[in-house]
């Protein structure tokens, strides 16, 4: 029985930090846009970098010296 004037505060004590954390996170835009973040990973980061080849330089680079 005397472990419960332990136990209930401790417990009020935790509910309340957890309380706390809570509407700080509501307040700071934690939660503003859950969907975006979420889809946001399947966003590409940019198209790959492609080398631009003329004519000439493709000719030039495949023939072999003699």
């Amino acid at each position: 029985m005397d472990i419960l004037f332990l136990l209930v505060p401790l417990s009020v004590v935790l509910v309340l930090a957890i309380l706390g954390l809570f509407a700080w996170a509501l307040h700071s835009g934690q939660f503003d846009n859950v969907e975006r973040e979420g889809e946001r990973i399947l966003w590409d980061d940019a198209p790959p970098a492609t080398k631009v080849v003329d004519a000439d330089q493709a000719a030039a680079t495949t023939r072999p010296e003699q």
